[in-house]
């Protein structure tokens, strides 16, 4: 179980269908004319060696990836190099993926830089289907994304075999016995360590503090004056640090689907549980049934599997982790909810295809039996930002308060606190994020009454956090994890006419 929502349901519902591409450029393909020799004119971060800040991105056709198909022409992908060790500027390097299209109309603003969530998600991929949503701001921005450090084509972590994921799939993430608690924390430990294996020194430099960093110098090289930036999930955390670190150099800046910076190990779990459970609320009264009873149902559910998994059309069993995982998907849209019905109605029945089929998807499990990387790197990122290690005791103490808060999944994310992290390699930066940022331009914090993942009541400490006149919050009274492009001309126009015209929303604007 990995912590639920860190990495955009967009991403997670998509990551075995969208295209992706290489971060190198073909052998034959030229920079477009012009770019190869032109110094870009922003300010360079400081302390940062000639030969980083002079780099010029060599554009040229993105290539296909395993499983996915090279995009289309109108997407350039590049590398960049940033220092491994950010307080050693003018040392090793590592390089980082870069994806574009440019701008397709005359009146260019600038890039318009996207992070996707996670820790973890990798931009590199998202950003070719993701383009249709965001088409209203393609003809004055370049697009463009990246796999940060440690994610994907950046050197990106994988920490076990898919083999090994899929032995681990019988390990209980909501221990009741002694023996089932030693197994559950011996076999985060075992993740640790295969991370550490797996990223040697970069281990200690993929903070989100290193990757704020690496997007200044991204902004410097292509050669924009501000930053502009679309933060979503996990992406709001960074671009709040981001702010923090170079306020001066924040143009225009979104944030949806916000993370509640204010919240530490236990507060972030205590938050999904209750948006997870307030979705699964709103999905059971839209179904004509009373949210407590289907909520204890459901738990009846769960707590049968952990005793019997049910068999599904394949050789694998459902498990009630595995279940736990298939409820969660379909939440993160309303578009999900009739595959959630469908999917429990089967479970009753004794079939546990349906849901393993979901969790499948969240996990990025394809139909060979081959996982993707996303939440190995969100691991390795989240364990060196988070100073927190909550101990089993720590954990115990607190689960009759997160199980009363919710049935389903108050034991799962309580004790995910106590092994996320458990005997990491690394010791963590912080307590919590530090995003203030005075005398930064005004931030639009979009929050999401209805968003499971990253509860609404995250944005209003977003914005309080960054600042008196710099975060301002426009609300949707909606449901899914994020707001822009899910329905609503309100919040879309809202985000439109900030990005594009610079038009700042009344603080508290509300969109129902």
């Amino acid at each position: 179980m990995t912590r639920l929502g860190r990495w955009t349901a967009l991403t997670a519902a998509a990551a075995l269908l969208t295209a992706g591409c290489s971060s190198g450029s073909s052998g034959d393909d030229k920079a477009d004319e012009g770019e190869s020799s032109a110094r870009p004119s922003a300010a360079a971060p400081s302390g940062v060696p000639e030969s980083l800040a002079s780099q010029t991105p060599d554009w040229g056709r993105c290539k296909a990836t395993a499983g996915s198909p090279a995009p289309g022409d109108d997407w350039q992908c590049a590398t960049l190099k940033a220092p491994l060790d950010w307080a050693k500027p003018d040392g090793e390097t590592i390089d980082l993926a870069l994806i574009r299209a440019k701008a397709t109309g005359d009146q260019r603003i600038g890039s318009l830089l996207f992070n996707f969530g996670g820790p973890g998600g990798s931009g590199v991929s998202m950003m070719p289907s993701y383009a249709d949503t965001v088409s209203s701001l393609h003809e004055r921005y370049d697009l463009v994304s990246w796999d940060p450090r440690g994610v994907a084509a950046s050197e990106g972590v994988r920490c076990r075999s898919d083999e090994a994921i899929e032995d681990a799939e019988s390990v209980d993430s909501t221990p009741d016995t002694a023996a089932e608690e030693q197994a559950y924390l011996k076999d985060a430990a075992d993740f640790g360590q295969g991370c550490e294996k797996a990223a040697g020194k970069l281990m200690a430099h993929v903070s989100t503090t290193d990757t704020a960093r690496d997007m200044d110098l991204m902004r410097h090289v292509l050669g924009d004056e501000k930053m502009h930036y679309f933060g979503i999930s996990y992406g709001t955390e960074l671009g709040g640090v981001y702010a923090h670190l170079f306020p001066k150099r924040v143009g225009r800046v979104i944030l949806d689907a916000v993370v509640d910076p204010s919240a530490d190990t236990m507060g972030h779990a205590e938050n999904q549980i209750r948006g997870f459970q307030r979705a699964l609320d709103d999905y059971l009264e839209s179904t004509g049934q009373d949210p407590e009873q289907g909520s204890q149902k459901i738990a009846g559910l769960l707590k049968r599997l952990d005793a019997r998994p049910l068999p599904t059309s394949s050789d694998r069993k459902l498990t009630q982790t595995l279940a736990l995982t298939g409820i969660v998907l379909p939440l993160y849209s309303k578009d999900g909810w009739p595959a959630l019905t469908s999917a429990l109605a089967a479970a009753e029945d004794g079939d546990g295809s349906e849901l393993l089929a979901l969790a499948d998807g969240y996990n990025e499990r394809d139909p060979s039996g081959r996982y993707g990387t996303t939440t190995h790197s969100q691991r390795v990122i989240s364990c060196l930002d988070g100073k927190q290690r909550p101990t089993v005791e720590e954990t115990k103490k607190l689960l009759p308060r997160f199980e009363k808060i919710s049935p389903v999944f108050g034991t799962f994310l309580g004790w995910d606190t106590a092994g996320w992290c458990h005997d990491w390699p690394v010791a963590g930066q912080h307590e919590t994020p530090e995003v203030s940022a005075s005398g930064a331009a005004p931030i639009l914090v979009v929050g999401n009454t209805g968003d499971p993942a990253t509860p609404y009541e995250g944005a209003r400490r977003m914005a309080d956090e960054l600042g008196k006149e710099v975060g301002v919050v426009l609300t949707w009274e909606g449901e899914g994890h994020g707001a822009y492009g899910s329905g609503s001309d309100c919040v879309d126009s809202a985000v439109d006419a900030y990005l594009l015209k610079g038009t700042v929303p009344k603080d508290g604007k509300v969109c129902s």
